[in-house]
């Protein structure tokens, strides 16, 4: 379970700012019809985070454990810095609404937008650490929409009072104590 808690608190947090989330104020504001983003929302997170959660899976099995405890070391100290750099949409993400409707245009926006994203590789890195592919989608998904959901609910009104400094500096203390605890061999017991 530890897999699941620790996959959702880290994408929350890390989603929080994010130009996925962005995407949801944006798409809220612009439509007004919540049900269906949010819905896009879930099925383009699970697809993206269970493609990304298989790859996890595949490098753990791929190498060896002590390549691996360095690989997943310093991908946590990465995610890190890289959670500390704020993101932004990009317009194009945004024209596809016209048309596929809002649905569609939330599934393959996100699905896309999501594509390399930190919160992607946050889900590659945290699948192959704790060798629990499902439990970690699972929990990435969950924090997605933990994050998401209540930007498409609260648009812009929320986006105004979140400090996203501090929560993008807990979140990136979070992988930064992941990386360290790898790196020392925290998960040497799971055999890497």
């Amino acid at each position: 379970m530890e897999s699941f808690f620790v996959s959702t608190g880290v994408v929350a947090l890390a989603e929080i700012g994010d130009k996925t989330q962005l995407l949801a104020f944006l798409l809220a504001a612009r439509f007004k019809k919540p049900l269906p983003i949010v819905a896009g929302i879930l099925v383009a997170t699970l697809i993206n985070h269970g493609l990304a959660g298989a790859l996890g899976a595949w490098i753990t099995a791929s190498l060896s454990p002590e390549v691996l405890r360095w690989v997943l070391g310093l991908s946590f100290l990465g995610m890190a810095v890289w959670t500390l750099i704020p993101d932004s949409i990009e317009d194009e993400e945004t024209k596809t609404v016209q048309r596929l409707g809002v649905f569609g245009a939330t599934l393959v926006t996100f699905f896309l937008a999501e594509m390399g994203d930190k919160t992607q590789i946050a889900t590659v890195a945290m699948a192959a650490h704790y060798a629990a592919p499902l439990m970690v989608v699972a929990g990435t998904t969950l924090g997605m929409l933990i994050a998401d959901v209540p930007a498409v609910f609260a648009g812009d009104k929320l986006a105004n009072k979140i400090p996203m400094k501090l929560v993008h500096g807990i979140a990136a203390a979070i992988f930064a104590a992941l990386g360290l605890a790898t790196l020392l061999g925290a998960g040497a017991k799971l055999g890497f």
